[in-house]
């Protein structure tokens, strides 16, 4: 019996040394934890600190800057916010398209037409034009299920292309030509204290602010993850049981609805829907897509930066060489590809790896010794 019990006393004494023992390999991460924080709120206070100097700017913008500047900056507002769509769709979901400039065009002809000849008011046919838009991206997404990649990239290149005549067609504005133009008094501020042109900037802002965010919540949603898993691996995304051609058509339309909005915008900005132009929403979807590989694809940001890159660098070089114009878009394409030399990944994309670099960089010496020791003290 004694000689029984002394094993039993010795496995309890094992387990309390062991027990014990384990103690030193449970503070190694706590020990490790701080470092990670660390690095985790200078990230996070760098993001607020960018964010809040973001706001004051976009909020002080119009007042600081005249009407010629306020009305570049509308543009680019509503450029990024049919870049944004396109990079729902292609940056997201993997289907390149070069057409989001016929898209455009539904939702300016939408508002244009509903505008002039209805006698509607501007807001109220923003949500018609995202309606009609999404129902055109429907009924180019279906037959578009059956092509990916380069043969995609033609079929809306060839729909972009097209759409100006069908404009010419089917509209006819004053004179018998597709030009609407809705009166300047339908687009007045409806606040005393802001100029039309303020007025018209902040209304933009302000639409474009809730379809960020709205991008920002689909990306990280349900239908968001499934995008990406048919963008990364389309067998794979089948196989765990998502649904290819439901998610392809959604995107399509959800894109095609961001353009619409965008072009129902341009209307109040530029004044007028145009299809007398034969390349105009062509030029259109390269500017979109141009936008998105600047401010980096994949990024809720990158379409906004990168829109406000395209609109003011086309202004800057315009103006650059006086009495040899013809040499503007020569500048504007090298500096373009400059840009997408020096930052292949985008601005966004640029500034995320500077950002991980200098909190990594501020991370403690100890804090990338924390773990070894530990597990040294432990096998010791």
């Amino acid at each position: 019996m004694t000689d029984q019990a002394e094993p039993s006393g010795g496995l309890g004494a094992t387990a309390t040394t062991s027990s014990t023992d384990a103690a030193p390999p449970a503070a190694g991460p706590t020990d490790a934890a701080p470092a990670r924080t660390g690095r985790f709120d200078a990230a996070t206070i760098l993001r607020i600190v960018v964010g809040v100097v973001l706001c004051v700017a976009a909020i002080a913008a119009p007042f600081l800057y005249s009407s010629d500047i306020n009305h570049l900056l509308a543009q680019a507002i509503y450029v990024s916010i049919a870049a944004m769509g396109l990079n729902l769709l292609t940056g997201f979901n993997g289907q390149v398209s070069i057409g989001h400039g016929a898209f455009f065009g539904v939702g300016a002809f939408t508002t244009a037409i509903l505008m002039v000849d209805h006698g509607w008011t501007f807001e109220a046919t923003i949500p018609v034009a995202a309606l009609i838009a999404a129902a055109v991206g429907v009924a180019v997404g279906i037959p578009a299920l059956r092509v990916r990649g380069l043969y995609l990239a033609l079929i809306t290149l060839g729909m972009a292309v097209i759409f100006p005549r069908l404009a010419t067609r089917f509209v006819k504005g004053s004179g018998g030509i597709a030009l609407l133009r809705p009166d300047r008094i339908k687009f007045a501020s409806l606040i005393s204290s802001l100029a039309d042109d303020q007025w018209q900037y902040f209304e933009c802002l302000v639409i474009a602010v809730i379809l960020f965010f709205l991008a920002w919540n689909l990306v990280r949603s349900r239908i968001g993850r499934s995008m990406i898993a048919v963008r990364d691996q389309e067998l794979a995304a089948s196989t765990v049981g998502v649904n290819l051609a439901k998610v392809k058509v959604t995107s399509f339309a959800i894109s095609a609805a961001y353009a619409g909005i965008a072009g129902s915008l341009s209307v109040m900005i530029d004044r007028a829907a145009d299809g007398t132009n034969p390349i105009l929403y062509f030029q259109r979807s390269i500017e979109f897509l141009v936008a998105v590989v600047i401010g980096g694809a994949a990024t809720i940001l990158g379409p906004a930066v990168g829109a406000f890159f395209l609109i003011f660098l086309r202004r800057n070089t315009e103006s650059l060489i006086e009495g040899k114009e013809v040499l503007a878009p020569a500048v504007f394409g090298a500096a373009l590809i400059l840009i997408v030399y020096v930052l292949p990944e985008g601005v966004v994309g640029g500034l995320r790896k500077l950002t991980a670099r200098l909190t990594h960089r501020q991370a403690p010496p100890s804090a990338l010794t924390a773990a070894p020791t530990s597990g040294s003290d432990t096998s010791s």
